[in-house]
């Protein structure tokens, strides 16, 4: 038996000013053939649970590509072409099954849809040939995506946690279907609801009571799996919004019924799905008055791991502004302060214009630098391994970096894009977060993997950038309307 496995994943942030060619994926460690299993068969991702699947069923193993990108804007054609034809091309020459780990809210130059289009590729060239993918909880789910395969879940978990055991799931099911033992049968569903990140955590509401209506359904074997998805609204694509897709074993109408249950939930629950701002000054000074630490600070608006420039200033202004000490901030991004840095060499005091290098057009706002003085502490290549519950086993890259010690803040400041959700961010280069007052982390949702352990408070910090959970400041055009919160609607109608 033939298995052709892949990976193809990027989190497309349309109003974001950052690039996204070819090298943003080679950044991420991008690699071909068998080099991609041996850098992911010891990880706990999605391709490890292929990779393990595919050995006990005695299957030889195509592994055309693997490739991830820190999400930022769309992603070129070239890029996508790299990708997509390398999957096509192993297709094209024959296999027994093809299991795909894709992220769901890929957009590209040139269509809305980057997973759904290379699907209907995959089906074109493999007609009969069953496909399962593994989405993140966060895609934009289509209709084309849901025709051009057999088998499609997604991650129950927000920090995504449970890569290695959602792909174990549909890769079983993928086999079982080969062996004649299933006949997996597919619903799917959506409400026009954008559904903030923010708001997604599936140890809050309201997705913590959609998961768990998910796991019942599967408990009960009325499905073979149910996967709710936060989709990601700063995508401004039609298809944009929270759905839900079930597989069923032969019998549609029951996968049809959970589906109708989750759409239902996730209706009532639209109000739920809307982050409730507080004034930034007045975060900080709340967050001074806390004694007890680790207490993280999340720059939510200048998120990295949503498409952030991962260099606006304005939080990092305030803390200062307020004479917070003892604060670890991880990590800026700002190759040009690095080389300065570099230059200077270890135990300089330098003088730097930091951060402010990336205007964002699409919020009318430009890159605003701050002087900052500080001793240069650290400097290191930017390379570590996570040993936390997400990614783990991954190698990071993230460049040259350096930490700028300002006496009462510590700044790791990174030549590459890259969300904290591991301690590694700090402990690479000699910072113990643990032993911190205050953790500064340009994230949303997914420090929790790394951070969760040691954190005694955490507080949101409204401050700037395009991943902000301001709809106000977003300029939607594209996504179908009429749609939750953009406009005042009072039934959930087709989605």
């Amino acid at each position: 038996m033939r298995v052709v496995m892949a990976m193809m994943k990027h989190e497309t942030n349309t109003f974001s000013p950052v690039p996204t060619p070819w090298s943003r994926f080679e950044e991420w460690s991008a690699c071909f053939g068998e080099d991609v299993i041996r850098a992911y068969e010891p990880t706990n991702m999605t391709l490890a649970a292929y990779i393990k699947l595919s050995r006990a069923a005695d299957a030889e193993i195509i592994s055309p590509v693997a490739a991830e990108a820190m999400p930022s804007g769309p992603v070129s054609d070239d890029a996508y072409n790299r990708m997509s034809d390398s999957i096509l091309e192993a297709v094209a020459k024959g296999c027994d099954a093809i299991m795909l780990d894709l992220h769901g809210a890929m957009v590209t130059a040139s269509t809305e849809d980057g997973e759904g289009a290379l699907l209907r590729a995959v089906r074109a060239a493999a007609p009969h040939t069953p496909i399962c993918v593994t989405c993140d909880l966060h895609a934009n789910l289509t209709q084309a995506m849901v025709d051009n395969c057999d088998a499609l879940i997604g991650y129950k978990t927000y920090p995504h946690t449970d890569m290695y055991e959602v792909g174990t799931t549909v890769g079983e099911i993928l086999l079982a279907k080969l062996r004649g033992e299933a006949d997996p049968v597919m619903a799917w569903g959506r409400v026009p609801v954008l559904s903030q990140t923010l708001r997604q955590g599936t140890d809050d509401e309201p997705f913590k009571s959609l998961i768990r209506m998910t796991r019942e359904a599967e408990a009960s074997g009325e499905v073979m799996a149910a996967t709710v998805f936060g989709g990601f609204a700063l995508a401004d694509i039609q298809d944009a919004g929270i759905s839900c897709v079930t597989i069923a074993d032969g019998n549609r109408p029951a996968a049809q019924a959970v589906v109708e249950r989750l759409r239902a939930e996730m209706w009532e629950q639209r109000g739920d799905h809307l982050y409730k701002h507080e004034p930034l000054t007045d975060a900080v000074a709340r967050a001074k008055s806390i004694i007890d630490g680790p207490v993280i600070l999340l720059d939510h608006s200048d998120n990295t791991g949503s498409g952030g420039n991962q260099d606006v200033m304005t939080v990092i202004e305030e803390v200062i502004r307020q004479d917070l000490e003892d604060v670890a901030v991880g990590g800026l991004w700002d190759p040009v302060a690095v080389q300065h840095m570099m230059q200077a060499g270890i135990g300089a005091t330098v003088t730097i214009q930091l951060g402010g290098k990336t205007d964002m057009p699409s919020i009318d706002r430009v890159g605003e630098p701050l002087t900052v003085t500080g001793k240069v502490k650290v400097l290191s290549d930017g390379e570590w391994t996570v040993r936390g519950p997400m990614y783990h086993g991954l190698v990071v890259q993230m460049g040259p970096t350096a930490v700028l010690d300002t006496g009462r803040m510590q700044i790791v400041i990174v030549s590459r894009h890259h969300e904290p959700w591991d301690q590694g961010v700090f402990l690479s280069v000699g910072i113990d977060p643990a032993y911190k007052r205050y953790i500064l982390l340009k994230s949303r949702i997914h420090y929790r993997a790394g951070f969760a352990p040691i954190a005694k408070h955490t507080v949101t910090l409204d401050g700037v950038g395009v991943t902000t959970s301001d709809n106000s400041l977003l300029k939607y055009k594209n996504v179908r309307r009429p749609i939750y919160p953009l406009d005042n609607i009072n039934e959930p109608g087709p989605g």
